[in-house]
């Protein structure tokens, strides 16, 4: 593996010094392991781990090409690793959510285009006076991926995208079980428009930590209820350490 990573490692240092550029081909297999003085079996094996991580693409018949390096397609990898820890740290996904989602609203609120924001007020006029917990639900997934998107920050829109599958399941738990969670997830969405549409940075950024900051709240104060209601045998060792949530009370995916 160590002489897998220094080919990995010499590969991206001639990407990072300009030497290959997004959609360059790679030279001959033999000549590129000649010129870096690897093996050939190594070099094949730097390249499959960086075609996994969407920074080669191998081509049949072709070649071996750089990717276009674009932030959402090298992101998908996060995505797939987030995927796999959506219940156990379910808690800390919200956490990173609550850092950088205001910052997002901050950006779009100096940033977003008057057509995107007048978008994302007739997304919100057509759920209407009384939504249903699944279109308030469909509507915040749009809601907060227009509002990355508005940062004008394509690598920020991509990492809080990648981090909506993971929270998904904690947010239909909400509009299901807390009187009220639904109109006032409305209300929250339209007073962060409202200060981007103002222009109005430090406002935007402040209603999206109270929104963010409001569900991973309820999350937190949910899953302590779950803890406390266990028989004691099943109590996890330290109270301070992440919990998974009850899988039986899972809703949707």
């Amino acid at each position: 593996m160590a002489v897998t990573d220094a080919a990995i490692d010499r590969i991206k240092q001639m990407i990072v010094a300009g030497e290959l550029q997004p959609g360059d081909r790679l030279p001959r297999e033999a000549d590129l392991a000649s010129r870096l003085g690897l093996s050939r079996n190594s070099l094949r094996e730097a390249v499959k781990a960086l075609a996994l991580i969407r920074v080669l693409e191998v081509r049949q018949g072709d070649g071996t090409y750089v990717t276009s390096l674009d932030p959402p397609l090298l992101m998908e990898t996060l995505g797939f690793v987030l995927d796999l820890h959506q219940d156990a740290s379910v808690l800390e996904f919200f956490e990173v959510r609550r850092i950088l989602e205001p910052a997002a609203a901050a950006r779009a609120a100096l940033r977003m285009p008057d057509d995107e924001i007048a978008g994302m007020r007739a997304l919100l006029d057509d759920l209407g006076d009384d939504p249903s917990a699944d279109d308030q639900l469909a509507c915040d997934v749009e809601f907060h991926r227009l509002l990355a998107i508005g940062s004008g920050n394509r690598t920020l829109a991509s990492i809080i995208e990648s981090l909506r599958q993971p929270t998904y399941r904690a947010r239909i738990w909400r509009g299901l079980t807390q009187t009220g969670a639904v109109n006032r997830s409305v209300a929250e969405h339209r007073s962060i428009l409202d200060a981007i549409a103002a222009r109005e940075p430090e406002v935007a950024q402040a209603w999206a930590t109270v929104h963010i900051a409001g569900v991973e709240r309820w999350l937190n104060e949910a899953v302590k209820l779950e803890v406390d209601e266990a028989p004691a045998t099943q109590r996890p060792a330290s109270a301070a350490s992440p919990r998974p949530l009850n899988h039986s009370t899972r809703v949707g995916s």
